[in-house]
């Protein structure tokens, strides 16, 4: 499990935070809930905190079961996790199935690589790091309300994929610790591209770090 603070831009700080998904189900798309009787060792470690357990107004099927999640199948899907609050607009592309707490976000979609790319890139911060309204200590709150008003180019499957290669190249790096300023930049400049810059537009806006 990741919270906000964990995630950083093109990686994230993992803190062995893990959550035992005894899902409901989705009585909808006909997934089964999860039996606890199957996984005797996480029923012996609940049962530590039955009458907690029984206690709750929020649970499932059984005292064992998370209450119904419409959204639960997206956290296995490829996607972006963000910050809710944040003074670096950092996201991360996930592939590995992470769920989130409540301090963070997540997009899911169509070519959400590209859109990893936009929203890291300098063309973003420069243009749209005052569309979030900011907060006590230079945070700013990156919510639904505020990206929703933010124009993004759509692109095909093909310059999405273009895009996936940088970013997890990236990634890779991140996560290794290596510098990755150079294949940032090659991605602000394909969105230089994208967006039609002219020259002295890209000179302006530069490469942008939010420290």
């Amino acid at each position: 499990m990741l919270r906000g603070r964990d995630i950083k831009r093109y990686g994230y700080d993992f803190d062995d935070l893990w959550l035992i998904n005894a899902h409901n189900g989705v009585k909808e798309k006909n997934l089964k809930r999860i039996e606890i009787t199957n996984y005797p060792s996480i029923k012996k470690h609940l049962d530590l905190y039955y009458k907690q357990l029984e206690k709750r107004a929020d649970k499932g099927d059984t005292l064992y079961n998370l209450r119904n999640c419409a959204y639960m199948e997206d956290f296995s899907k490829q996607k972006i996790m963000y910050p809710n609050m944040t003074k670096f607009l950092p996201f991360y592309l996930d592939n590995k199935g992470f769920v989130q707490n409540d301090k963070a976000f997540m997009i899911t979609g169509k070519n959400i690589a590209y859109l990893t790319a936009f929203l890291n890139s300098s063309l973003f911060k420069y243009c749209f790091l005052d569309n979030f309204p900011e907060l006590q200590g230079g945070t700013r709150e990156v919510r639904k309300i505020f990206l929703d008003k933010i124009p993004v180019i759509q692109v095909s499957e093909k310059v999405n994929f273009e895009y996936e290669k940088l970013v997890l190249t990236v990634q890779q790096l991140k996560k290794k610790q290596l510098p990755t300023r150079e294949i940032e930049i090659e991605i602000d400049k394909k969105i230089f591209e994208l967006y039609s810059l002219t020259e002295e537009e890209k000179n302006t806006i530069g490469f942008v770090e939010i420290q």
